[in-house]
């Protein structure tokens, strides 16, 4: 990853069209590139011209960078994706240069990589030329490929009839929108509670008028329920009593023996308590989240976590005697940690062996308050993070966790993904099926996203208000939602 700015002028393609891509593929190799279409110069910057030729047959790059000059045939003149993919082509192929580094994942910007397998998978049903169509087409290294192909595989084993399931059942997303502090990297509709919290009945009441709404639809449609997962926010934000209360109004809706998992995020430590752990094994719970990020206090403390590493442990061992699977996340490239610190996480994680263990690399998400105040933060530099996240690979494999999941975000530190680990026999389903959109997945409760799959594969997303206030007053809002569902499920 390079330091130094550098300004690209383009010509031959349309701005409109296609330098929100070139933006997302220029940031694998540096960060606060600048593209100009107008013909001029930065004199602050290295300028660098990209020189596009579109025709009939074959898309061309001419660049005044070491006189460069390369080209690709356009294979299907009738796919309007085609034009897209091939510029992004020519434009990696140039940048692999200029940066003197290769992207592992080629031209792929997108969050779901492992979905284009699937896709290539059920047009050909052959591995060879899958492989190929994505080395050649899409410039991915092998490395990449076969963590692809491996995770595939392992989707597929673990749900044989994930390309059915569709026909016949759904599955449900429950947003909380609580948690105890809002962390430094978040983005996702998490609010402070504070004791005695006056929004928590209005939004309870909603929550168990959009169960009684969306269950009427779901029901009267025939489909039953493959999983369930509580995400937030931290679910376990709720008292026992709330808690209960929310499984019992879900279980009273659905057909429990169809019932094939059911999954509650417990991130936050500090949130965890004997009570709630006798709730969910009342109710066969069997995963929760107990999620450090870090091994370091230090780091804890700088990023919004309240409770301790020493609380993460004492609430994970508490767990084990009522939760069969428990999931531990940790974050490559967390402000101020190195190569030491990954170290000393993965030793816990040895200590500990939960059944899955979720990698994620840092995300500068817009709206976070570490994206707002990076100077606050300071991270890794890109071999240190590429270095750091490899670690995680050799670890989990020398402990044999297999990788069953894989996304992307956009902003993601040094061009890294995300990967879901798990013991075998403990494989998260929900994980695999939001990850591949192969499956309705309604969403209920706080900033719950709902993608509907209709009968053609086209999804059709519909978002419940975010913030707890506006959730309690959805029942004015909802028909859109529930029309969709008429339509489609």
């Amino acid at each position: 990853m390079k330091n130094n700015n550098y300004n690209f002028i383009v010509s031959g393609i349309s701005e409109e069209v296609y330098n929100l891509t070139i933006q997302h593929l220029v940031q694998q190799y540096v960060q606060g590139a600048t593209f100009c279409y107008d013909n001029s110069e930065k004199e602050d910057a290295i300028n660098i011209r990209l020189q596009f030729f579109i025709s009939d047959e074959k898309v061309s790059l001419n660049s005044d960078y070491e006189n460069y000059s390369s080209y690709s045939f356009i294979k299907n003149k009738n796919d309007g994706k085609e034009l897209k993919r091939l510029v992004s082509k020519e434009v990696v192929k140039l940048f692999n240069k200029i940066f003197n580094y290769i992207s592992p994942w080629g031209i792929l910007t997108g969050i779901r990589p492992t979905k284009l397998f699937h896709i290539l998978y059920g047009e050909y049903k052959d591995f060879k030329k899958i492989r190929q169509i994505l080395k050649e087409d899409y410039l991915l290294v092998d490395d990449s490929i076969n963590t692809l192909e491996n995770i595939f595989k392992i989707q597929l084993d673990t749900i044989p009839d994930l390309y059915t399931l569709n026909d016949t059942e759904v599955s449900i997303y429950i947003g909380i929108p609580f948690c105890p502090t809002k962390c430094a990297y978040c983005t996702f509709p998490a609010y402070q509670i504070r004791k005695n919290d006056e929004r928590m009945k209005p939004f309870l009441d909603m929550l168990f008028e959009e169960i009684d709404l969306v269950f009427d639809i779901i029901n009267e449609k025939g489909k039953d329920v493959t999983t369930i997962y509580f995400g937030g926010g931290t679910p376990t934000s709720l008292t026992a009593e709330d808690l209960e209360k929310v499984i019992v109004k879900i279980y009273s809706k659905i057909n429990i023996a169809k019932l094939r998992e059911i999954t509650v995020e417990a991130g936050r430590p500090d949130t965890i308590d004997t009570e709630k752990l006798e709730v969910l094994k009342k109710y066969n719970v069997g995963r929760i989240s107990v999620n450090p990020q870090s091994f370091n206090n230090v780091t804890l403390k700088a990023i919004g976590r309240i409770h301790s590493v020493e609380e993460t442990i004492e609430k994970y061992y508490l767990s084990r005697d009522y939760i069969e699977t428990i999931n531990m996340d940790m974050i490559v490239g967390l402000p101020g940690e190195d190569s030491s610190d990954i170290k000393d996480t993965l030793e816990n994680f040895a200590k500990l062996n939960p059944e899955n263990i979720t990698v994620h690399a840092l995300s500068f998400k817009r709206a976070s308050k570490m994206t707002k105040n990076k100077s606050r933060y300071p991270v890794a530099s890109g071999k240190e993070a590429e270095k750091m996240l490899e670690m995680t690979k050799e670890w989990m494999k020398k402990y044999n966790y297999v990788p069953y999941y894989l996304y992307r975000q956009k902003n993601i530190l040094v061009n890294m993904e995300n990967i879901g680990y798990s013991k075998l026999g403990h494989i998260n389903l929900y994980n695999i099926i939001i990850m591949e959109e192969v499956q309705t997945i309604v969403g209920i409760g706080c900033g719950a996203s709902s993608k509907i799959i209709d009968k053609t594969g086209k999804i059709h997303g519909i978002l419940n208000p975010k913030d707890p206030v506006s959730y309690s007053n959805y029942s004015t809002q909802i028909n859109k939602k529930l029309e969709l569902m008429k339509q489609y499920l």
